[in-house]
């Protein structure tokens, strides 16, 4: 494993920052100070705030497909990798409960300020979006595999919402346990 470069350093702060933060209200300076180097020195990696956040995404992209990849290997079968996207909301609950989904926030942040970025971040979705399609259509629901997974994707983005809003542990492991019942459902009725 290669040793992270400064440009590496200053895309993962970007990253934490547009998170806690937002992108909107992340500056230069928060990026320079928390990776602790000269602005100076910052604009020789990068001259605009739009190529970090373009790194960003791409950090986030790679990041997806290498824990999609780490599911895929490690689920014995379609229901544990769905499973196991289910209870990243447990796995992250403190952040969750702090600041929002990461891609759900940044994706909403970017379409109301109309970026042009907007495209790349929704991406993020997409990745989830395929994914769990094929991990329905591998649980014999091929037709409606597609809904299946955007139900999915819904619900959790509206968990991470409202349990931002309450701050409410409970709620979330409830919630959890409720799409694990129902991902149930849809397992035990490609059996019968």
């Amino acid at each position: 494993m290669r040793s992270m470069t400064t440009r590496d350093h200053i895309i993962d702060a970007a990253d934490q920052l547009f998170y806690r933060q937002g992108y909107e209200h992340t500056s230069f300076s928060d990026i320079a100070d928390a990776v602790q180097i000269s602005r100076g020195n910052f604009y020789y990696y990068f001259e605009a705030k739009d190529k970090i956040l373009d790194a960003v995404i791409g950090l986030r992209l790679a990041n997806t497909r290498k824990m999609l990849d780490r599911w895929e290997a490690e689920g014995k079968n379609p229901e544990d990798r769905i499973r196991g996207f289910i209870h990243i909301l447990i796995a992250n609950r403190a952040k969750i409960k702090q600041y929002g989904c990461p891609v759900g926030t940044l994706c909403t942040e970017l379409a109301k300020l109309n970026h042009a970025s907007q495209a790349e971040a929704k991406m993020l979705f997409t990745l989830f979006r395929t994914w769990l399609r094929k991990q329905f259509t591998l649980l014999g629901h091929e037709t409606d595999a597609d809904a299946l997974a955007m139900h999915l994707l819904a619900r959790s983005q509206g968990v991470t919402t409202l349990a931002t809003a309450f701050h409410d542990e409970k709620f979330i492991r409830r919630e959890v346990a409720q799409m694990c019942d129902w991902l149930q459902s849809y397992t035990h009725s490609t059996e019968s």
